[in-house]
């Protein structure tokens, strides 16, 4: 994931040390109910589509832009899935160390860009459709935000999310 530069800025002063902050992931559907992924060029793992709100802007416009940014799909947001404080933090591989508050949206891909999917930045390795019964290895939150993200009402309340990365 590319650090925002609001976030470099932050880390010249406080180092590595815990920064609790706001995370988007997007649970893209195409009009065959395909979701969409990518392979994370930080991890080599398949996951949901994801990134940090800059300064201001707004979670769904958030979703939509990193959507686009890491596969050339451009999406509509359709409802909020969950909201959640991950449980625990994520240290990366530069030593940062992170803990998420997690939005996940629910998104349909515009029926004209899903045929558009690419790699678009230098975040993904691959980026691609699945079927829900051909989900790729993943981390076990990713599969219960798609699990969330294909029911309708109030799924957000209905469990605990797994733990983060």
């Amino acid at each position: 994931m590319a650090t925002p530069e609001f976030i470099r800025d932050l880390r010249r002063s406080a180092g590595h040390q815990l920064l609790y902050l706001p995370g988007v992931s997007v649970i893209v559907f195409d009009d065959q109910r395909r979701v969409l992924l990518g392979r994370r060029a930080d991890t080599g793992r398949w996951s949901v589509i994801g990134g940090i709100p800059e300064p201001g802007e707004q979670p769904a416009d958030c979703a939509v832009r990193e959507v686009f940014e890491e596969t050339n799909v451009r999406c509509v947001p359709e409802r909020v899935v969950s909201v959640y404080g991950l449980d625990k933090p994520i240290t990366y591989p530069n030593g940062d160390v992170c803990q998420f508050m997690d939005i996940t949206f629910r998104c349909r891909a515009d029926a004209e860009a899903a045929g558009a999917v690419r790699v678009n930045d230098d975040e993904s390795l691959e980026v691609g459709w699945f079927g829900l019964d051909e989900l790729p290895t993943m981390k076990e939150y990713a599969h219960f935000r798609i699990k969330q993200a294909t029911q309708e009402g109030p799924a957000w309340f209905a469990a605990s999310p797994p733990a983060g990365d």
